[in-house]
């Protein structure tokens, strides 16, 4: 079939070269876009006397039609017409014969697959905040429930200090907050309109922008046509975004296996969100978290493409650019599979309350109360701490824990010890003490999930 473009060739494209060029086996996923981006620019062609107002109707029935085709699956994409653009382009003039030429009047291919984008990538940054807090209220579920259950916070993978496990689940919540305020101020980048920039230069024709940028529901025109074409920033902070929303599901996803693991055995995760093992029959394998802590490979590799893509790129648009789509098709496609599945993760999930409280007890998680205990009673804090580190070491020596020492084997190290000490070292004091802003205070952590529930 002759080309739409091919007036100024002689002859036709080699095969190989149409098959290794053509986009339309990836960018068929822009088919909705790219007719109701036309929708609006011919409607604007007519309101502009480019076109006639029955022209204008005649190409928008046409592609309506186009739309229900596509819709219900009945169209056969051609690789020989390249991409989605001149795909829907030939159906229309197939369907309505050749006043549907006329639809490329004004613009290129070049904005009007910058327009897709744009469209695109809107309706899923917006699907994409709706899950994060679809994650956001399974966290607080859970934390709603678990105020008063403790666990060991650690740091470098060490018990540290006794925290509430509700406070370590709305770590991760503020983590999705800051995520899903990255996507909202994205919007702002995302929602400007490149259409009618023409292939960079603009055009002869006397359109109206504005028109077209208000009907698509965009904020404003790009000031500037070689930008317009040729900007890749939006999917750029898109996969930045995404590496770093992709990145917190994966810290999370790690805690979630350790923790259901058997030497820790904090949790177990629902039946439904794991495999077994084909020759170990025992085995219940948090598979579906692996595979979320292994899914940030693949968007840090989407962000680093495109960044590798557009370094050296000059302006405006180059056929390079044809390679921006499958990271950012792949990238939404990958953290929307992965957010459908860890909100019910999150909220089926058994917490083994025992399990937890056994371990704090088992620890010497508490140290730093009887340091603190030493120093409101006038010892200075470095020296309370050298003298807590000789307590810890002798219980060490004596396979004893913090708690199993008598008041006569703690007065061997300082004579301030007193009966009282082991209330300072319960853990519910513990926690319960630590009441500064954001700490993991009973209260706090009241306060804390109260302002949490005003997020989602």
């Amino acid at each position: 079939m002759t080309k739409l473009w091919g007036g100024r060739f002689t002859k036709p494209t080699n095969q190989l070269v149409e098959e290794y060029t053509s986009s339309i086996g990836f960018d068929q996923k822009l088919a909705m876009h790219d007719i109701k981006g036309s929708q609006a620019h011919v409607t604007m062609l007519a309101e502009c006397s480019i076109i006639t107002m029955e022209e204008s109707e005649q190409i928008k029935e046409g592609l309506q039609k186009i739309a229900g085709k596509i819709a219900d699956g009945d169209v056969d994409y051609s690789v020989a017409d390249e991409d989605i653009h001149m795909n829907i382009e030939r159906m229309l003039i197939e369907e309505i014969g050749p006043v549907g030429g006329k639809l490329h009047t004004g613009r290129s291919r070049n904005d009007q697959v910058a327009t897709d984008m744009h469209l695109y990538l809107r309706e899923k940054t917006n699907e994409l905040i709706q899950l994060v807090e679809a994650v956001q209220a399974a966290l607080v579920s859970q934390a709603d429930q678990h105020v008063e259950t403790i666990l060991p916070g650690y740091t470098h993978l060490q018990r540290a200090q006794p925290v509430s496990f509700a406070h370590h689940l709305l770590a991760y919540f503020w983590m999705f907050e800051r995520d899903k305020e990255r996507l909202h101020d994205s919007l702002k980048r995302i929602n400007w309109s490149p259409l009618g920039a023409g292939a960079l230069a603009g055009t002869p024709y006397a359109i109206d922008r504005q028109m077209t940028s208000d009907q698509l529901g965009f904020d404003k025109p790009y000031p500037n046509s070689l930008d317009a074409v040729s900007d890749r920033d939006f999917i750029l902070e898109f996969l930045s975004i995404s590496s770093i929303l992709i990145t917190h599901i994966s810290r999370l996803s790690e805690e979630l296996i350790l923790w259901s693991s058997q030497e820790f055995d904090f949790i177990e995760l629902d039946d439904a969100f794991c495999t077994g093992s084909s020759i170990m029959p025992q085995k219940k394998n948090p598979d579906v978290p692996e595979l979320l802590r292994g899914k940030t490979g693949r968007i840090y590799g989407n962000l680093m493409g495109l960044l590798t893509l557009l370094k050296g790129l000059p302006l405006a648009y180059n056929k390079d650019m044809q390679e921006d789509k499958e990271g950012m098709f792949d990238t939404v496609e990958t953290l929307d599979g992965a957010l459908h599945l860890l909100a019910p993760m999150i909220e089926t999930m058994t917490v083994k309350t025992s399990h937890m409280r056994q371990a704090v007890n088992e620890d010497y998680s508490n140290a730093t109360d009887i340091a603190d205990y030493l120093a409101v009673k006038g010892l200075p804090f470095r020296q309370a701490h050298e003298v807590i580190g000789k307590i810890v070491l002798y219980a060490i020596e004596k396979q004893k824990f913090l708690l199993e020492l008598s008041l006569e084997e703690y007065q061997q190290f300082s004579n301030l010890f007193e009966e009282d000490i082991y209330e300072k070292l319960a853990p519910d004091h513990v926690v319960a003490v630590r009441d500064s802003e954001g700490g993991t205070g009973f209260d706090q952590v009241h306060k804390q999930l109260h302002l949490a529930k005003q997020h989602i």
